[in-house]
């Protein structure tokens, strides 16, 4: 493939033109990533790289099928939803027979940051409230009314970012937070940190609109809630007039395996008032979602203001969305996310029997968490050795970032595409590099 610009031009052009808060991957030793096929990526030299970080291309990169959807609607039509088109309510109605039956209607948009912040906006409208509670070390978007919710950000700006409208309850990390697996009943211990909330905040004369959290936390450390915790925060925050919103962005569309959705991992009696969805829905393709109630819905209807999206829901995204759907099926890769999710993580088990540097293996299908640690007994993180093991996988041309609030946790969230022979490999090249180290 022919370069425009060699990589050092490429560099100092984005340094010249592109905004300095905007990283790369490797600062150091930044990658010019060409093309991409299924889970690998292929740089300026033509050298491959196995993906295990990129849960954006989710069926794989470059899919053929996706690919001749896009290009086949792109060549006939590309409008806004105020038209009729059968690919927008084929989608919608594809999309919400994953979910529970109460959740059947959709707002598309564009990004996970916009579904977060209108799921914001229906949440405030549906009660009036304003105020949120969300979860220690959480993301849920770049734009201001998500910082503004997101720890994982405002922190970074200081002790006093944090708005009077916002409430952070405690992480349900039961490695690493305040109720651990020794604890008997863990989620109904964290979910009595939310309730304790929820009664501070109604005595200062404030309400909730609503509890936002990931299904399971990415950014603040691959955390699993423990089995019953949504339920009991869904009671609590309902019974104050508010409403549980999931964000699905980061681990939805089957990759825990068993589920389509990660909220449903907390049991069949859990279903969100509100689901947010982004990066995977469209295997790279900028577009999310909104779903919520008939009740949520309406209630935003009568605010008299009209809600249009002039990219949100057009036929080209629709018809790769519908694309991704069909892949995921057709490939079985919910039962490859089972299969490969469980090798994956028994072969990480033995690392932990064998390296003192790993303190926790926690994950469920292709999302999964190492938990690096200094000290097994203090669960001290292992910053800096995280940063340097995967600066020395990239050099073994694998990618593999390490995230969490101390940037202590390789993150597994591969293409859906990913084998147990990338399994096997991955892991271990991060044995000899252990072993080495």
């Amino acid at each position: 493939m022919e370069e425009r610009y060699s990589k050092a031009e490429t560099l100092a052009l984005r340094r010249k033109h592109i905004g300095p808060s905007c990283k790369v991957f490797f600062a150091k030793d930044p990658l010019k990533i060409v093309r991409a096929q299924g889970q690998y990526m292929f740089d300026e030299k033509g050298e491959k790289y196995l993906d295990c970080i990129n849960n954006v291309a989710h069926v794989g990169h470059s899919h053929p099928y996706v690919i001749k959807a896009a290009t086949k609607q792109m060549e006939l039509l590309n409008t806004n939803s105020r038209f009729l088109h059968d690919n927008l309510v084929q989608y919608a109605q594809r999309l919400t027979a994953t979910l529970p039956e109460k959740l059947s209607v959709c707002y598309f948009v564009n990004s996970g940051s916009e579904a977060n912040d209108l799921a914001l906006r229906l949440a405030r409208q549906y009660r009036g409230y304003q105020d949120v509670i969300t979860l220690e070390n959480a993301y849920h978007g770049h734009v201001t009314s998500l910082i503004d919710i997101s720890p994982y950000k405002f922190n970074q700006l200081g002790k006093d970012c944090k708005k009077e409208y916002v409430h952070v309850a405690p992480s349900p990390d039961i490695y690493r937070g305040k109720y651990r697996e020794d604890h008997p009943d863990p989620a109904s211990a964290y979910a009595e940190e939310v309730k304790k909330i929820i009664e501070e905040t109604q005595k200062n004369g404030r309400k909730i609109a609503a509890f936002i959290a990931e299904s399971m936390q990415s950014c603040g450390g691959q955390v699993i809630p423990p089995v019953g915790y949504f339920q009991k925060v869904a009671e609590y925050v309902r019974a104050a007039g508010g409403v549980f919103i999931a964000d699905e962005v980061q681990v939805g569309f089957g990759r825990v395996g068993k589920h389509f959705w990660a909220f449903q991992l907390q049991g069949e009696d859990f279903v969100p008032d509100i689901v947010t969805m982004g990066k995977p829905i469209g295997n790279g393709h900028p577009m999310s979602c909104v779903v919520t109630t008939r009740e949520i819905a309406e209630s935003f209807g009568a605010s008299g203001l009209e809600y249009f999206n002039t990219f949100g829901g057009n036929p080209v995204s629709c018809a790769i969305g519908l694309a991704v759907l069909d892949v995921i099926e057709k490939e079985d890769l919910q039962g490859n996310a089972t299969r490969v999710g469980n090798y994956l993580l028994e072969l990480l088990a033995e690392q932990k029997k064998k390296h003192p540097l790993v303190g926790d293996i926690r994950g469920v299908g292709l999302f999964v968490g190492v938990d690096l640690v200094k000290d097994q007994q203090k669960r001290t993180p292992a910053t800096a050795e995280a940063l340097h093991l995967i600066y020395k996988l990239k050099e073994r041309q694998i990618l593999l970032s390490a995230d969490g609030p101390y940037r202590n946790i390789l993150k597994f969230k591969p293409p859906m595409c990913f084998t147990m022979e990338d399994a096997k490999h991955a892991v271990e090249t991060i044995d000899v590099l252990l072993t080495d180290s």
